[in-house]
């Protein structure tokens, strides 16, 4: 086991409890791909970002100030909707990105950034304090942390063109966020530092945090 990767779970669950994982992270951290490899390892069904059929993401990136309230909204409505279907089918899964970070990361820095008004802010805060009403927390919260020129390199590698507009300021905001929320986050979690990991490629890395996660999830359960 590297020290790449910092376990930070706590709490004693039962089995029953385990209904699904999730993955969080900032742009480009690989959220996806280990989403994809997880579900695949443990037989478990993913639920993905809606990211290439998001009928804003492309709109938001040439106008952030214009759409970021609508695609804020879409993103929350399509993970509230994700968390729905998960709490209701049979089944474990692996959800990529959670509602959290869409108030706590995405929302919060549009507005610190004054590319969202208060008062849509405001709505957007008071409705996703409705939906917590209705929400289950994951059993672990996995946080892929990546410095930002990671981030730049795996952008760049996957070539969406409306992504070649982010620039490095916004993706440095999001990390600080991202290191401030993951701090006070009250429940389950794993911190894996992915700078020197590369676990879509390299059979060695996935298998130390594939490791990890089964120590914490059935080690705890059995």
């Amino acid at each position: 086991m590297t020290d790449n990767i910092e376990d930070q779970l706590s709490a004693d669950v039962g089995a029953d409890d385990l209904k699904f994982i999730a993955v969080a992270g900032n742009i480009g951290a690989g959220k996806s791909s280990l989403t994809g490899l997880l579900a695949k390892h443990f037989g478990w069904e993913a639920f993905y970002e809606s990211v290439d059929d998001n009928p804003y993401l492309s709109d938001f990136y040439d106008d952030m100030r214009r759409w970021s309230f609508n695609l804020q909204i879409y993103f929350l409505s399509s993970r509230f909707r994700h968390q729905k279907q998960m709490i209701e089918k049979e089944g474990r899964f692996v959800q990529d990105r959670t509602i959290y970070e869409d108030v706590e990361i995405f929302a919060k820095n549009l507005h610190n950034m004054g590319l969202m008004s208060d008062r849509d802010f405001a709505n957007y805060e008071a409705l996703f304090e409705e939906m917590t009403n209705y929400l289950q927390e994951p059993s672990l919260l996995i946080y892929i942390r990546a410095q930002v020129p990671t981030l730049v390199q795996q952008i760049q590698q996957r070539g969406r063109d409306y992504e070649n507009t982010i620039r490095i300021e916004y993706l440095e905001r999001l990390n600080r966020l991202y290191e401030d929320w993951i701090e006070r986050y009250p429940h389950e979690k794993l911190i894996i530092d992915t700078d020197d990991l590369d676990f879509v490629n390299n059979d060695e890395d996935l298998g130390q945090i594939i490791e990890l996660v089964e120590q914490r999830l059935f080690g705890l359960f059995n």
